[in-house]
């Protein structure tokens, strides 16, 4: 048993009346202890649990990031800057994810795209999307870091998967399942970036409490620029069926966008997820392959945001229009093609 650790959730764990926040130089000790596993299983048990019921704050935010920064995997990027996502690492147990299709669609104007995860977890157990990679043909799984960071320059797409490059976070993710409640783990990983160059950050969210502990922590570690979503089911990606409620944080100041699908003609039902991952592998490869459906107006919808949100394209109602031919003509299929050449399986 670790005393120390002990501290930590005595502080924690004590009540309304007398329990007390951590500071970020604790919550970067306490957080750095349990990737180590210095702390016992009861331990770090008891301190996920407390600390969900307690709330995270930006500062204990701030300091359990510096521990993953200090201990995970770490990308150094030259000339470029990606966009990193953040989204749910249990997946999506309602709705179509569209992340992959709208990392492809970037990344075929050169626009690089990380995103990490691991394999199906709770408390949702989703498709992931490392296997939604693979069924299209790229399996991450397999590549080291410095492989990684090499796809990333030469594709613009890269992904960190925890088994193999962040071990230390993937051994937290049984207390997931014996807790059976996302610790505040799963909120860190929301605003993780495991690249320490230039980045852009876009972290999905549901609650609005939750957008506001990420902007203190990110501004606490001196992000000035990032972007929050309230996406589908806590992902970046764009409902069709409401209003997106898109943050868009410029040198530490906030400005709020509303995106309204119906004023694009692009209101509807979103994709109801399917129920294997060949299936939904499969309405991916008809959206790629530029045929109609829900699914291709979800892409497109997506797909113009971050287009235009990335500056590559004058208003949002061309990048609609850029993403609908990226799609339609091949070009999106094409990278695809050019990566699943040089990573493949």
């Amino acid at each position: 048993m670790s005393i120390r650790f002990r501290e930590f959730i005595q502080k924690i764990g004590s009540g309304p009346h007398t329990g007390e926040n951590l500071n970020r130089q604790e919550a970067a000790e306490a957080m750095g202890m349990m990737l180590q596993e210095e702390a016992t299983p009861a331990q770090i048990g008891a301190f996920l649990i407390a600390h969900r019921i307690k709330r995270p704050t930006g500062e204990e935010l701030a300091g359990m990031l510096d521990a993953y920064e200090a201990l995970g995997p770490q990308l150094r990027l030259s000339g470029v800057k990606p966009m990193v996502f953040g989204c749910p690492y249990d997946g999506r147990s309602r709705t179509t994810p569209i992340l992959p299709i709208t990392a492809l669609i970037l990344a075929s104007v050169g626009q690089p795209v990380i995103m990490h995860g691991g394999d199906k977890m709770p408390t949702k157990y989703g498709i992931p999307l490392i296997d939604i990679w693979q069924g299209l043909g790229i399996n991450w799984s397999t590549l080291s870091l410095v492989q990684v960071q090499q796809f990333i320059e030469t594709t613009g797409l890269g992904f960190i998967y925890l088994p193999n490059h962040f071990p230390l976070a993937a051994g937290l993710v049984p207390y997931r399942d014996q807790l059976g409640k996302r610790p505040p783990i799963a909120t860190v990983e929301l605003i993780w970036s495991p690249v320490v160059s230039d980045y852009h950050l876009v972290a999905g969210f549901v609650h609005p409490p939750t957008e506001k502990m990420f902007q203190d922590a990110l501004v606490l570690r001196g992000i000035q620029d990032f972007t929050t979503v309230k996406g589908l089911e806590g992902s970046c990606d764009l409902s069709r069926d409401r209003t997106a409620i898109i943050g868009i944080f410029k040198n530490g100041e906030l400005q709020r966008l509303h995106l309204n699908p119906y004023d694009y003609d692009f209101g509807g039902k979103n994709p109801t997820i399917s129920e294997t991952t060949t299936e939904l592998v499969a309405q991916m490869q008809n959206v790629l392959q530029g045929k109609s459906s829900e699914l291709m107006h979800s892409a497109i919808w997506n797909g113009g945001f971050y287009l235009w949100h990335c500056g590559l394209c004058p208003d949002i109602e061309t990048a609609f229009d850029t993403a609908e031919n990226l799609l339609t003509s091949g070009k999106v299929n094409a990278k695809l093609q050019e990566v699943t050449r040089i990573i493949g399986y």
